[in-house]
Protein backbone atom coordinates (compact mmCIF):
# COMPACT_ATOMS: atom_id res chain seq x y z
CA UNK A 1 0.00 0.00 0.00
CA UNK A 2 1.20 3.34 -0.79
CA UNK A 3 0.90 6.07 1.26
CA UNK A 4 1.13 10.00 1.54
CA UNK A 5 3.24 11.69 4.54
CA UNK A 6 6.40 14.30 5.17
CA UNK A 7 9.43 12.91 5.63
CA UNK A 8 13.34 14.34 4.03
CA UNK A 9 11.72 18.03 4.83
CA UNK A 10 9.34 17.62 1.82
CA UNK A 11 5.75 15.88 1.11
CA UNK A 12 6.53 12.25 0.01
CA UNK A 13 5.22 9.13 -1.35
CA UNK A 14 5.88 6.05 0.98
CA UNK A 15 5.48 2.62 0.46
CA UNK A 16 6.95 -0.44 2.53
CA UNK A 17 8.41 -3.33 0.62
CA UNK A 18 9.20 -6.52 1.57
CA UNK A 19 13.03 -5.96 2.11
CA UNK A 20 12.82 -2.37 3.14
CA UNK A 21 11.19 1.16 3.28
CA UNK A 22 10.48 3.59 0.13
CA UNK A 23 10.23 7.19 0.38
CA UNK A 24 9.86 8.42 -2.58
CA UNK A 25 13.00 7.51 -5.01
CA UNK A 26 14.95 6.88 -1.83
CA UNK A 27 14.91 3.07 -0.56
CA UNK A 28 15.99 2.39 3.06
CA UNK A 29 17.15 -1.47 3.57
CA UNK A 30 15.60 -3.24 6.69
CA UNK A 31 18.71 -4.35 7.25
CA UNK A 32 20.17 -0.43 7.70
CA UNK A 33 17.45 -0.19 10.62
CA UNK A 34 18.81 0.22 14.67
CA UNK A 35 14.92 0.72 16.25
CA UNK A 36 11.44 1.97 14.56
CA UNK A 37 9.39 3.51 17.23
CA UNK A 38 5.77 5.86 17.36
CA UNK A 39 5.97 8.93 18.82
CA UNK A 40 3.08 11.74 18.73
CA UNK A 41 2.11 10.54 15.25
CA UNK A 42 5.54 10.39 13.82
CA UNK A 43 7.15 7.36 13.18
CA UNK A 44 10.97 7.85 13.94
CA UNK A 45 13.48 5.50 12.27
CA UNK A 46 16.97 5.19 13.62
CA UNK A 47 20.13 3.74 11.53
CA UNK A 48 22.86 1.92 12.25
CA UNK A 49 25.07 4.61 10.92
CA UNK A 50 23.75 6.94 13.73
CA UNK A 51 21.06 9.15 10.94
CA UNK A 52 17.49 9.17 12.12
CA UNK A 53 14.36 10.08 9.55
CA UNK A 54 11.52 11.24 10.57
CA UNK A 55 8.00 10.43 9.23
CA UNK A 56 5.03 12.65 9.63
CA UNK A 57 1.76 14.19 8.29
CA UNK A 58 0.40 10.68 7.52
CA UNK A 59 -3.06 11.63 8.57
CA UNK A 60 -5.36 9.27 9.23
CA UNK A 61 -3.03 6.37 7.86
CA UNK A 62 -0.82 6.43 10.82
CA UNK A 63 -1.90 3.50 12.35
CA UNK A 64 -2.05 1.56 9.06
CA UNK A 65 1.49 2.41 8.12
CA UNK A 66 2.80 1.74 12.07
CA UNK A 67 0.76 -1.11 11.74
CA UNK A 68 2.46 -2.70 8.19
CA UNK A 69 5.96 -1.33 8.97
CA UNK A 70 6.22 -3.07 12.15
CA UNK A 71 4.44 -6.19 10.57
CA UNK A 72 7.06 -6.08 7.45
CA UNK A 73 10.06 -5.78 9.49
CA UNK A 74 9.25 -8.56 11.85
CA UNK A 75 9.04 -10.86 9.13
CA UNK A 76 12.27 -9.69 7.22
CA UNK A 77 13.64 -9.69 10.47
CA UNK A 78 12.23 -13.67 10.59
CA UNK A 79 13.66 -14.32 7.11
CA UNK A 80 17.10 -13.59 8.74
CA UNK A 81 16.98 -16.02 11.76
CA UNK A 82 15.96 -18.51 8.47
CA UNK A 83 12.40 -19.24 10.57
CA UNK A 84 10.72 -20.94 7.50
CA UNK A 85 8.09 -23.63 9.70
CA UNK A 86 4.59 -22.75 10.35
CA UNK A 87 3.78 -20.37 13.39
CA UNK A 88 2.37 -22.01 16.57
CA UNK A 89 1.33 -19.34 18.33
CA UNK A 90 1.90 -15.59 18.06
CA UNK A 91 1.53 -13.23 21.34
CA UNK A 92 2.84 -9.36 21.93
CA UNK A 93 4.70 -9.17 25.07
CA UNK A 94 7.60 -7.99 27.11
CA UNK A 95 10.79 -9.16 26.73
CA UNK A 96 14.28 -9.02 28.36
CA UNK A 97 17.57 -9.64 26.31
CA UNK A 98 21.03 -9.09 27.58
CA UNK A 99 21.43 -5.49 26.15
CA UNK A 100 17.87 -4.41 25.63
CA UNK A 101 14.50 -5.50 26.88
CA UNK A 102 10.49 -3.75 25.57
CA UNK A 103 7.51 -5.03 24.44
CA UNK A 104 7.64 -6.50 20.88
CA UNK A 105 6.60 -9.41 18.92
CA UNK A 106 6.86 -13.19 20.47
CA UNK A 107 6.66 -16.08 18.03
CA UNK A 108 6.67 -20.13 18.74
CA UNK A 109 7.70 -22.19 16.34
CA UNK A 110 8.08 -26.29 16.26
CA UNK A 111 11.86 -25.46 16.94
CA UNK A 112 12.38 -22.20 18.23
CA UNK A 113 10.91 -19.34 20.28
CA UNK A 114 11.82 -15.88 18.03
CA UNK A 115 11.78 -12.59 19.76
CA UNK A 116 10.93 -9.71 17.33
CA UNK A 117 11.48 -6.42 19.36
CA UNK A 118 10.98 -3.13 16.93
CA UNK A 119 14.78 -3.26 16.92
CA UNK A 120 17.57 -5.34 15.19
CA UNK A 121 18.20 -7.22 18.20
CA UNK A 122 15.66 -10.14 17.02
CA UNK A 123 16.53 -14.06 18.59
CA UNK A 124 15.75 -16.99 17.54
CA UNK A 125 15.48 -19.42 20.72
CA UNK A 126 16.49 -22.80 19.81
CA UNK A 127 14.25 -24.93 21.93
CA UNK A 128 17.19 -27.98 21.52
CA UNK A 129 19.42 -26.14 23.56
CA UNK A 130 17.09 -24.90 26.54
CA UNK A 131 18.33 -26.60 29.75
CA UNK A 132 14.61 -25.79 31.51
CA UNK A 133 11.98 -23.53 30.75
CA UNK A 134 9.69 -21.80 33.42
CA UNK A 135 7.06 -19.77 34.47
CA UNK A 136 6.76 -17.70 36.94
CA UNK A 137 3.48 -15.73 37.40
CA UNK A 138 3.74 -13.86 33.76
CA UNK A 139 7.41 -14.10 33.21
CA UNK A 140 8.52 -17.38 31.25
CA UNK A 141 12.02 -17.86 31.53
CA UNK A 142 14.52 -19.90 28.75
CA UNK A 143 17.30 -21.18 30.25
CA UNK A 144 20.12 -22.48 27.85
CA UNK A 145 22.40 -25.00 27.90
CA UNK A 146 25.27 -22.27 27.37
CA UNK A 147 24.15 -20.59 30.74
CA UNK A 148 22.16 -17.91 29.21
CA UNK A 149 18.79 -17.06 29.64
CA UNK A 150 16.09 -15.06 27.72
CA UNK A 151 13.10 -13.71 29.36
CA UNK A 152 9.20 -13.05 28.07
CA UNK A 153 6.34 -12.56 29.45
CA UNK A 154 2.92 -10.18 29.95
CA UNK A 155 1.24 -11.83 27.21
CA UNK A 156 -2.39 -11.72 28.93
CA UNK A 157 -4.49 -14.75 29.20
CA UNK A 158 -1.53 -16.01 25.90
CA UNK A 159 1.31 -16.28 28.43
CA UNK A 160 0.33 -19.93 30.41
CA UNK A 161 -0.72 -21.53 27.45
CA UNK A 162 2.61 -20.27 24.96
CA UNK A 163 4.61 -21.65 27.86
CA UNK A 164 2.49 -25.10 27.85
CA UNK A 165 3.49 -25.35 23.81
CA UNK A 166 6.96 -23.85 24.30
CA UNK A 167 7.92 -26.76 26.77
CA UNK A 168 5.79 -29.19 24.39
CA UNK A 169 7.74 -28.47 21.67
CA UNK A 170 10.91 -27.86 23.33
CA UNK A 171 10.63 -32.22 24.51
CA UNK A 172 9.57 -33.06 20.66
CA UNK A 173 12.03 -31.07 19.03
CA UNK A 174 14.89 -33.15 21.66
CA UNK A 175 13.36 -36.10 20.60
CA UNK A 176 13.25 -35.85 17.43
CA UNK A 177 17.02 -34.78 17.43
CA UNK A 178 18.42 -37.40 19.29
CA UNK A 179 16.57 -40.21 17.32
CA UNK A 180 18.35 -37.95 14.06
CA UNK A 181 21.73 -37.86 15.67
CA UNK A 182 21.94 -41.55 16.72
CA UNK A 183 21.70 -41.97 13.09
CA UNK A 184 24.56 -40.05 11.92
CA UNK A 185 28.27 -41.96 11.79
CA UNK A 186 31.73 -39.76 13.02
CA UNK A 187 34.33 -40.52 10.16
CA UNK A 188 37.55 -40.87 11.40
CA UNK A 189 39.87 -38.40 11.94
CA UNK A 190 36.64 -36.85 13.73
CA UNK A 191 35.59 -36.86 16.94
CA UNK A 192 32.18 -34.92 17.25
CA UNK A 193 29.03 -34.79 15.54
CA UNK A 194 25.92 -32.12 15.43
CA UNK A 195 23.39 -31.22 12.99
CA UNK A 196 21.48 -28.30 11.69
CA UNK A 197 17.86 -28.23 11.79
CA UNK A 198 15.76 -30.35 13.67
CA UNK A 199 13.86 -30.80 10.18
CA UNK A 200 16.88 -31.18 7.94
CA UNK A 201 17.09 -34.58 9.15
CA UNK A 202 19.59 -36.12 6.71
CA UNK A 203 22.14 -32.70 6.94
CA UNK A 204 24.75 -33.34 9.88
CA UNK A 205 28.49 -32.39 10.29
CA UNK A 206 31.70 -33.80 11.59
CA UNK A 207 34.16 -31.95 13.54
CA UNK A 208 37.66 -33.09 14.74
CA UNK A 209 39.07 -31.13 17.46
CA UNK A 210 42.74 -30.51 18.69
CA UNK A 211 44.69 -28.20 20.28
CA UNK A 212 43.24 -25.37 19.57
CA UNK A 213 41.82 -25.99 16.21
CA UNK A 214 39.11 -27.18 14.64
CA UNK A 215 38.15 -29.37 11.19
CA UNK A 216 34.44 -29.29 10.56
CA UNK A 217 32.81 -31.14 7.57
CA UNK A 218 29.53 -31.15 6.48
CA UNK A 219 27.52 -33.55 5.04
CA UNK A 220 24.87 -32.13 2.58
CA UNK A 221 23.98 -32.28 -1.34
CA UNK A 222 26.55 -29.33 -1.57
CA UNK A 223 30.08 -29.30 -3.20
CA UNK A 224 31.97 -30.31 -0.17
CA UNK A 225 34.49 -28.94 1.32
CA UNK A 226 36.57 -28.83 4.91
CA UNK A 227 36.67 -25.68 7.10
CA UNK A 228 39.75 -24.84 9.49
CA UNK A 229 39.37 -22.86 12.84
CA UNK A 230 41.87 -21.90 15.10
CA UNK A 231 40.50 -20.87 18.96
CA UNK A 232 41.95 -19.93 21.94
CA UNK A 233 38.94 -21.24 24.09
CA UNK A 234 38.43 -24.36 25.63
CA UNK A 235 36.99 -27.58 23.05
CA UNK A 236 34.12 -27.41 25.73
CA UNK A 237 33.40 -23.54 24.52
CA UNK A 238 34.51 -23.92 20.87
CA UNK A 239 32.50 -26.95 20.46
CA UNK A 240 29.35 -25.23 22.65
CA UNK A 241 29.56 -22.28 19.82
CA UNK A 242 29.55 -24.55 16.81
CA UNK A 243 26.58 -26.52 17.76
CA UNK A 244 24.76 -23.30 17.97
CA UNK A 245 26.20 -21.79 14.96
CA UNK A 246 25.59 -24.20 12.67
CA UNK A 247 21.50 -24.80 14.07
CA UNK A 248 21.56 -20.81 13.50
CA UNK A 249 22.45 -20.98 10.13
CA UNK A 250 20.56 -23.97 9.06
CA UNK A 251 21.60 -25.15 5.47
CA UNK A 252 23.03 -21.36 4.91
CA UNK A 253 26.62 -22.72 5.07
CA UNK A 254 27.81 -19.87 3.03
CA UNK A 255 27.81 -17.37 6.07
CA UNK A 256 30.47 -18.99 7.67
CA UNK A 257 33.08 -18.32 5.15
CA UNK A 258 32.12 -15.30 2.90
CA UNK A 259 34.04 -12.45 3.79
CA UNK A 260 32.84 -9.37 5.31
CA UNK A 261 32.64 -7.50 1.87
CA UNK A 262 30.72 -10.38 0.52
CA UNK A 263 28.09 -10.36 3.35
CA UNK A 264 28.17 -6.67 3.16
CA UNK A 265 26.71 -7.54 -0.45
CA UNK A 266 23.63 -9.20 0.73
CA UNK A 267 21.62 -7.42 3.24
CA UNK A 268 19.75 -10.60 4.48
CA UNK A 269 23.18 -12.54 5.10
CA UNK A 270 24.40 -9.48 7.03
CA UNK A 271 21.60 -9.22 9.11
CA UNK A 272 21.39 -13.28 10.05
CA UNK A 273 25.39 -12.76 11.20
CA UNK A 274 24.53 -9.61 13.54
CA UNK A 275 21.68 -11.59 15.33
CA UNK A 276 23.57 -14.57 15.85
CA UNK A 277 26.65 -14.62 18.23
CA UNK A 278 27.45 -18.21 17.45
CA UNK A 279 27.98 -17.19 14.02
CA UNK A 280 30.33 -14.04 14.34
CA UNK A 281 32.30 -16.52 16.56
CA UNK A 282 32.87 -19.08 14.02
CA UNK A 283 33.25 -17.03 11.26
CA UNK A 284 35.79 -14.41 13.53
CA UNK A 285 38.22 -18.02 13.51
CA UNK A 286 38.02 -19.36 10.60
CA UNK A 287 41.23 -19.30 8.91
CA UNK A 288 40.96 -21.32 5.87
CA UNK A 289 38.51 -23.38 3.45
CA UNK A 290 40.25 -27.07 2.50
CA UNK A 291 39.13 -28.07 -0.68
CA UNK A 292 38.80 -31.84 -0.87
CA UNK A 293 41.40 -32.93 -4.09
CA UNK A 294 43.89 -35.70 -3.95
CA UNK A 295 45.82 -33.96 -1.05
CA UNK A 296 42.88 -33.25 0.93
CA UNK A 297 43.70 -35.86 3.48
CA UNK A 298 47.11 -35.18 4.11
CA UNK A 299 46.12 -31.64 4.65
CA UNK A 300 43.54 -32.25 7.11
CA UNK A 301 45.73 -34.05 9.04
CA UNK A 302 48.53 -31.92 9.07
CA UNK A 303 46.46 -28.83 10.18
CA UNK A 304 45.13 -31.07 13.14
CA UNK A 305 48.66 -32.24 14.13
CA UNK A 306 50.40 -28.93 14.04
Amino acid sequence: MKYSGRALGKDQQLSIETEGLRIGSMFYDFADFSYIKPINHKVIIDFKNQEQLEISMLGFSFDGFWEELSSFYANRNLEALFVDEKVIMRCEGEYSLPDESGRGIIDLYPDSVCILPPSSKAVRIPLCFTDSISLDGYELKFSMNSGNYYMVGKMGYDTKPFAQRAEQSAALVKKEREKAMSAFKIKSPYTDKGMFRTKQSDYYWNAALGEGVCALEFFTDEDTATYLYRFNETKDTFLMHLREATEAMGIHREIIYLSDDKINEKPLYRMAVERSESVRFLRERLCQRLIHNQNHEKNLIEFLEE
